[in-house]
């Protein structure tokens, strides 16, 4: 039997009642303000850090020559890669007409916009001049100081200017028929207020909606091109360099599904506690988490075939200097990295093929920390492992991260989580209008 889309119990009235209580009625628990509390922790010692490096410099990193990029870069690729999933599930499975998304793409839009705004500041503050980041904007500046055009930089910096605004008008679009529902049904003048704001005086007429879904699908039909082109136009940073290692055709549809691979991890991280501690088990069901295991599966084992395909490229090219690449990566100081990423990214998803393993939430939850994990170290060792070894002996030496270092990559976690959770807290977690359309179309279809 096949486990239904939404529970057959939720009417149109219970779906608005649940949903919305959870941000109009529904206390803030011990457990939010635990998780806020930690969140908000980490993030005063990212603030601290950037303080810090705003007054020193760069150099509070454990960067030096030959290692000049590592973790602000690995923290950067990981998140913008994190926010990726949320755009496919909202915009990709929307453009594709899949009803299983509508119990997932508020909460996975959210995630996309938070990890993008947290991915910002890593390339921002490695200029080294940070105040200075607005030169790689095209302004009109009468010092005639332009953009090196030429640069990936450049079109770099456009590409995640454009999918930030992109995500965030799409994010907010989208709430607006339940941003009103939340300022009809509000009981104090200040919630009233608030979101009859944010509402922007949407009465639910029938020329509102015809705008609205014109809207919508434009901005769907931008988000997911504009995705791709930010995670190629990352891949193409490295793929540009001569280096052993980064000089490979295969990093933009490498660096997509890695994107695609840790963002579904982190919908699973997201979504498995989010619907036991709200209930929310009506409208995020078996079917959603088995659907999100699969997609997780699926990108996974294209990254896999993408590491497979780096080795058999290094060893049948006969290029000694890929080939001394390679096998620093299998063996050599970073290597203990290498293996961590096959057992996370390789070996833990295989389980994954087993139903009883996609039926168990635990388990899910569990491969997708691994998974997060895996991601992070990935993206570590692609850009030590071919600064630290290059092509000259002479020129070799280790990365030891400082105490910043993990202070930017924990209070950005923070950041994120603190973003987050603000969200559960003040904005619908589900959409509202398109769970009552997706009742409706059930019903229609009699199931």
């Amino acid at each position: 039997m096949t486990t239904p889309l939404l529970a057959p119990c939720e009417t149109h009235a219970s779906i608005t009642d649940k949903v919305s209580a959870i941000v109009l009625e529904r206390p803030t628990g011990r457990l939010w303000m635990l998780a806020f509390a930690l969140s908000f922790v980490l993030t005063a010692w990212l603030g601290v850090g950037i303080v810090w490096l705003l007054v020193k410099g760069v150099g509070i990193w454990g960067l030096d020559i030959p290692v000049a990029w590592s973790f602000a870069i690995a923290d950067y690729v990981w998140w913008i890669a994190i926010g990726m999933a949320g755009t496919f599930i909202s915009g990709g499975l929307y453009l594709a007409r899949q009803g299983w998304r509508n119990a997932l793409n508020r909460y996975a839009e959210a995630m996309t916009v938070c990890a993008v705004s947290v991915s910002g500041i890593f390339p921002i503050l490695h200029l080294g001049r940070p105040w200075f980041f607005y030169w790689l904007a095209p302004y009109p500046d009468r010092m005639g100081v332009w953009p090196q055009w030429k640069s990936s930089l450049f079109w770099d910096f456009s590409a995640i200017v454009a999918y930030l605004i992109v995500s965030v008008l799409y994010f907010y679009v989208g709430l607006i028929p339940d941003l009103a529902t939340l300022r009809d049904r509000a009981t104090t003048r200040g919630k009233q207020v608030f979101y009859g704001l944010l509402a922007a005086g949407w009465r639910g007429e029938a020329r509102h909606w015809q705008r609205f879904e014109t809207l919508n699908l434009l901005l769907a039909a931008m988000a997911v091109p504009l995705v791709f082109s930010v995670h190629s136009m990352v891949a193409l940073d490295f793929s540009e360099g001569l280096l052993p290692g980064w000089h490979s055709t295969i990093f933009p549809p490498f660096f997509v599904a890695g994107a695609l691979f840790s963002g579904f991890a982190m919908v699973l991280v997201l979504g498995i506690p989010l619907r036991r501690f709200f209930a929310l088990g009506d409208f995020i069901t078996e079917r959603h988490i088995a659907n999100l295991a699969r997609l997780m599966l699926a990108a996974g084992l294209f990254v896999d075939y993408s590491y497979a395909s780096e080795l058999f490229n290094a060893f049948y090219s006969g290029d000694r200097y890929e080939i001394a690449h390679a096998m620093a990566e299998l063996t050599g100081a970073y290597a203990w990295v290498y293996w961590t990423i096959i057992g996370c990214n390789v070996v833990a998803i295989q389980a994954i093929w087993f139903e009883r393993v996609r039926r168990s939430h635990a388990a899910l939850f569990v491969i997708a920390l691994l998974v997060l994990i895996g991601m992070w170290f990935e993206r570590f060792l692609l850009i030590v492992s071919s600064l630290y070894h290059d092509f000259l002996p002479s020129s070799w030496g280790m990365f030891y991260p400082t105490v910043w270092d993990i202070a930017f990559l924990a209070g950005s976690i923070g950041l994120f989580f603190l973003l987050f959770l603000l969200f559960v807290r003040l904005l619908p977690l589900l959409p509202m209008f398109e769970l009552r359309k997706l009742r409706a179309r059930l019903e229609r279809e009699g199931a």
